[in-house]
């Protein structure tokens, strides 16, 4: 039951972290800006906890010039994946911007599974997956579909084709996050430490957002706003919850098993969605959560169940 609660907690964690690091967004205005800070606190947070572990932070030439240049992406993935959900939040919202790149995940992830790529165990297609995806994509209509009628009803406005680019764009980011799992996971093999690994994702991606800042911004000035403008302290947490959900898959994937840990960390990312969405957290839009939401999430679950456990 703890490992349960574990799993369930970091799932919502995540859900919060893109809320957080949207409001972050708000004060430092680029978000790029305010995904490099996010990056920045969670590599620090990694490097502190790796030494702590007894592993070494750097890597030598001769092991990196070793390794295919694809095992190093992993935290430029990472990158695009919070850039793009802090630029989605404020578009879909909090539940919408969970459930899209849950979506890409599921795809990517059985297509990782079935064609064995970045050296993952080749899982093929059979019934309960060709079943799960079906029940995921019901489900995601569901779940967005009464949203969006309601919406236009409520602003009197017409269909916003923007919108479902929004939405295409959070599954390529949900993809992009699964083939970053399963990067770092095969960088965890080769180091023989995933606490490693996930210090030199994250590092990798701080480096990446600190060299985009440099060129794009040419100002590191905006990481003062948040504390000139007297901002809640809570908006400088995105980094450790990021480090946090890092961490504890790892510990969870070596208690309970991959299938297991993605199904409680998932089931957590939408009781956490829904939270922040029903309540307005975090600086978010106050919506209500309609009953043809919950079955369309819970469908979405049980396609999740029937896709990683079976």
């Amino acid at each position: 039951m703890i490992t349960a609660l574990i799993g369930i907690l970091i799932g919502t964690g995540l859900s919060f972290q893109t809320a957080v690091n949207s409001q972050l967004r708000k004060f430092v205005i680029s978000p790029y800006l305010a995904s490099m800070i996010s990056f920045v606190i969670g590599a620090l947070s990694l490097a502190v906890i790796t030494l702590i572990a007894g592993s070494p932070l750097g890597i030598s030439w001769g092991f990196i010039s070793q390794q295919p240049i694809w095992i190093w992406l992993g935290g430029i993935l990472g990158v695009i994946f919070l850039t793009v959900n802090i630029l989605l939040f404020p578009k879909l919202g909090s539940v919408q911007t969970a459930i899209m790149p849950i979506l890409g995940q599921i795809i990517m992830g059985m297509l990782i599974d079935n064609f064995g790529w970045f050296h993952s165990m080749k899982e093929p297609f059979d019934v309960y997956r060709i079943v799960g995806i079906a029940l995921v994509m019901i489900g995601v209509f569901f779940a967005i579909a009464i949203q969006e009628v309601r919406s236009r009803r409520e602003k009197k406005t017409e269909k916003n084709p923007n919108l479902w680019i929004w939405r295409l764009v959070g599954i390529g980011s949900g993809m992009l996050m699964s083939t970053q799992v399963a990067i770092n996971g095969q960088l965890g093999i080769v180091l023989h430490s995933s606490i490693q690994a996930a210090f030199v994702s994250f590092f990798i991606g701080a480096l990446t957002l600190i060299v985009v800042v440099a060129l794009k911004e040419r100002t590191f000035a905006g990481v003062r706003n948040p504390i000139k403008q007297k901002a809640a302290w809570w908006v400088w947490l995105g980094g450790f919850l990021g480090a946090a959900y890092v961490l504890i898959n790892i510990y969870l994937v070596g208690q309970v098993g991959t299938g297991q840990t993605v199904v409680l960390v998932l089931f957590g990312q939408i009781a956490g969605s829904l939270l922040i969405q029903r309540l307005g957290l975090m600086g978010s839009y106050k919506t209500q959560i309609d009953f043809i939401q919950i079955v369309g999430l819970v469908m979405i679950l049980a396609g999740v169940v029937l896709i990683r456990m079976f």
